[in-house]
């Protein structure tokens, strides 16, 4: 979602792409790119978003993602209102809890069986549906001078993108509930104190800070990555005993890889590994 000093037009950017995404060195780079609405998210961004992501998944040579917003006041402040409020003119069908059926699905928001990791860093406002795309993250790292909050029930409306749900399971229900409840923000350090960011420095050492975990990320081998992230998700839900017998594709690919012989082998050899993702 998101709000409305923030969704004032787009007539300056109706031309080009509403997202940047190249690829360096095993990383893949996404950048929302409205910065004049602080990266509002319109139905055209998200559509761009889903090829982008179908492409970071299918593409084994990405081994992390970083999702970012451009310029220096949003991350993204969620929902375009402007163009929501022209398609309720238009009689569209209001929005509800998840994307089925709109443009840009599955979104990263319900990208369930996502397997590479996902970097946000936030720099500026991540409000609404911008902070949903966060908590979809695997990782947060966030400038000083961030803030997020949920505002939708100011807007008569629903953190349909998971914000209800995510926010639920990765904080107390009541410091939830009280955040959803009342569309209250929260400081780049508050978020760090309630465990929703890993990291939080001036916005002049985001970068530096962002290619430190970049570093760390692909230090390790790819395949253990994803593997570790399927079974993470994927058992949420489960009983702890449960979880250790469940089966997980990506670790069956991982245990019989040869980075999985690589791994031990570097290490009695003193050197360092070469992952190959095989």
């Amino acid at each position: 979602m998101g709000e409305d000093r923030a969704a004032n037009g787009d007539s300056a950017s109706a031309g080009r792409n509403r997202v940047r995404y190249e690829k360096r060195e095993h990383v893949a780079w996404v950048t929302i790119d409205r910065p004049e609405v602080l990266n509002a998210l319109d139905l055209r961004t998200h559509e761009e978003l889903a090829a982008i992501w179908d492409d970071v998944e299918a593409d084994d040579s990405v081994r992390v993602a970083v999702l970012t917003g451009a310029g220096e006041r949003a991350f993204s402040v969620g929902q375009d209102l402007r163009e929501r409020a022209r398609l309720n003119r238009l009689g569209a069908p209001a929005t509800t809890f998840g994307s089925r059926g709109q443009p840009g699905w599955p979104r990263l928001t319900e990208r369930f069986d996502m397997t590479t990791p996902v970097i946000a860093r936030v720099d500026g406002y991540a409000l609404g549906g911008g902070f949903e795309l966060a908590l979809a993250c695997d990782l947060i790292i966030a400038s000083d001078r961030s803030v997020f909050g949920l505002p939708e029930a100011r807007l008569g409306l629903v953190p349909g993108a998971g914000g209800a749900f995510r926010l639920a399971r990765q904080l107390p229900l009541k410091t939830a509930m009280g955040y959803l409840l009342t569309g209250r923000r929260m400081t780049a350090d508050l978020a760090l104190r309630h465990g929703l960011v890993n990291d939080v420095v001036p916005a002049g050492e985001l970068d530096v800070c962002v290619a430190g975990w970049l570093d760390d990320l692909l230090s390790c081998a790819p395949l253990s990555l994803r593997a570790i992230k399927e079974a993470v998700h994927s058992s949420l839900h489960l009983p702890l005993e449960a979880a250790f017998g469940a089966a997980y594709p990506w670790e069956t690919r991982r245990m019989r890889s040869r980075d999985a012989i690589e791994g031990p082998a570097a290490f009695s050899e003193k050197r360092k590994p070469v992952w190959n993702g095989t």
